[in-house]
């Protein structure tokens, strides 16, 4: 890319064109950027579904979006993407009574957690906040294809700027460091939606993948209630830091709502904050790995064989070259 378009003005959740008619999938949907994102759809028109791992959490989330709604009333779907279980379990209920999906938005997330696993044995950081979503939009593939001109967001982060990816060891089974761990994650988001775009249109289909990330937002995801002595004392610095200098989650939620909802953006467009940490929504740059055709495949390969999902392509569809 040779240049970063400043987006023409002040983009904010007014802008937002009528999502009547639409039905939007936010993960996470139960705090901070979610939440924000799912009030701002519901207050355009949309269908929301909350798809959210905490019940507790999520009533009050379906009550805070439900004021705001003015079309259909939002409903909440189980969702944990740290369980494929689960993944393909919310999967089933979206293709039964959902039927089409126009917005899947890739929300949901953890942040620099203390070693840990998922459900099915990934490193939590890359189960949940790759793994878990690349199951996920594949798992409801059909009913995205039943929309007209259907879009994936997947939010990224700036931390994605020092991702890498050990193909020897992407689930951190040796040595754990939970911020490169996190950096990965962040950069196999930015992989998948170019290689999910990719395929997408060589399949001849409308779908378009889209990535966006929030700079540094005051959010649940800097928690560190869970842990305790030592652990907790060098988790708080950082936390600290970061509440410090955090934008309100409703303006770290605009770039993911402009990526959703403003028509005839290009495939794998990349969205940030106009001063990459805060501000208005803008086209914004990403780490060179994250442009390696190769990288993204590999990764591609990787997600289906732990996952075991396969994305179901239309019959007859071009084959794809990479």
């Amino acid at each position: 890319m040779s240049s970063v378009p400043i987006l023409p003005r002040r983009w904010t959740t007014a802008d937002i064109p009528d999502q009547s008619g639409k039905t939007a999938l936010v993960t996470g949907a139960n705090s901070g950027l979610g939440l924000r994102t799912a009030e701002a759809l519901a207050a355009k028109g949309a269908r929301v579904l909350l798809a959210c791992r905490n019940e507790i959490k999520v009533a009050a989330a379906l009550e805070a979006v439900g004021a705001a709604a003015t079309g259909p009333k939002p409903e909440v779907l189980p969702l944990d993407l740290a369980d494929l279980t689960s993944v393909r379990r919310a999967a089933d209920h979206v293709d039964v009574s959902v039927g089409a999906v126009d917005l899947l938005v890739n929300n949901a997330g953890v942040m620099a957690v203390p070693r840990s696993r998922t459900a099915d044995g990934f490193d939590a950081q890359f189960g949940t906040n790759h793994l878990g979503h690349f199951a996920l939009t594949g798992a409801i593939l059909p009913a995205l294809l039943r929309s007209p001109r259907p879009r994936v967001v997947t939010v990224s982060s700036i931390a994605a700027w020092g991702g890498a990816i050990n193909p020897a060891d992407p689930n951190w089974r040796r040595l754990y460091l939970r911020w490169p761990a996190y950096a990965q994650s962040k950069l196999a988001n930015l992989l998948f939606t170019a290689e999910l775009d990719r395929r997408a249109r060589a399949a001849g289909t409308a779908l378009t993948a889209i990535a966006a990330h929030p700079g540094l937002s005051a959010t649940a995801l800097y928690d560190r209630d869970g842990e305790r002595g030592v652990a907790a004392t060098l988790a708080a610095v950082p936390q600290r830091i970061l509440y410090a200098l955090a934008q309100p989650d409703h303006r770290g939620a605009l770039p993911q709502l402009y990526a959703a909802t403003m028509p005839d953006l290009p495939g794998n467009t990349y969205l940030g904050p106009g001063f990459e940490f805060a501000g208005y929504p803008r086209r914004t740059l990403r780490n060179p790995l994250a442009h390696s055709r190769a990288y993204a495949r590999w990764l591609w390969g990787l997600s289906e064989r732990l996952t075991g999902v396969r994305y179901e392509w239309p019959t007859g569809a071009g084959a794809y070259s990479g």
